[in-house]
């Protein structure tokens, strides 16, 4: 799949066999058969999407290799995916990269818990925009992420999904900026249509 081949990887983290063998095991991570969003594709769509934003960044380096980890956990019944995340990333950097990257790149997992970054924190506005960016497709991709989110969340029953989403989706409308990039402040409007349109369904069957 372009952007998750080795070669991409080893752009980033180097050519060794531990770099062969990091690379195998993030891979295995996101093909997880439980993933029907957060997998090999949305990560290609990240990474795709940074490249796109990439002269925003002060460490493109970072937010790339930020990008490879940055679901590298996903597991839906667990409410702390992000800080295992940052952890996986941090052990698996290690001795690839030099320690100020690797603190980074665990700094910018973190902050897409809440998508949330600093106005001058230009590597996080990077990364929060490349992976929000799917929130401003049109209308029927948006359905189709949505539906695959909530296949991933086949645990809950509907009132505990829809309380959860809506939960989610308040917290979305309510950041101060969607996107921060100037590239990416051009998608505000779709996704605020969406996220709009998705919370009124939900609200409407509560």
């Amino acid at each position: 799949m372009a952007g998750v081949d080795f070669a991409d990887w080893a752009d980033l983290a180097g050519d060794s066999p531990t770099s062969r063998t990091e690379w195998a095991a993030v891979m295995g991570a996101w093909s997880e058969p439980h993933r029907r969003y957060h997998d090999l594709a949305h990560l290609a769509a990240v990474l795709g999407l940074v490249d796109v934003l990439a002269e925003a960044a002060t460490d493109p380096t970072a937010v790339r290799l930020a990008a490879w980890y940055h679901d590298v956990a996903y597991d839906p019944q667990r409410g702390d995916n992000e800080q295992v995340s940052a952890a996986r990333a941090r052990i698996g950097l290690l001795g690839l990269v030099d320690d100020a990257t690797v603190a980074e790149v665990e700094r910018l997992v973190l902050l897409t818990a809440g998508h949330d970054p600093a106005p001058d924190d230009a590597n996080g506005a990077v990364l929060c925009d490349a992976d929000l960016a799917v929130l401003a497709g049109p209308p029927e991709a948006y359905v189709g992420y949505a539906s695959a989110v909530r296949e991933e969340y086949g645990h809950l029953s509907d009132a505990e999904f829809t309380a959860g989403r809506i939960a989610v989706l308040e917290h979305l409308l309510a950041l101060p900026a969607l996107f921060r990039t100037p590239t990416a402040q051009a998608w505000t409007q779709p996704a605020r249509a969406n996220l709009t349109a998705e919370l009124s369904l939900l609200r409407a069957r509560g």
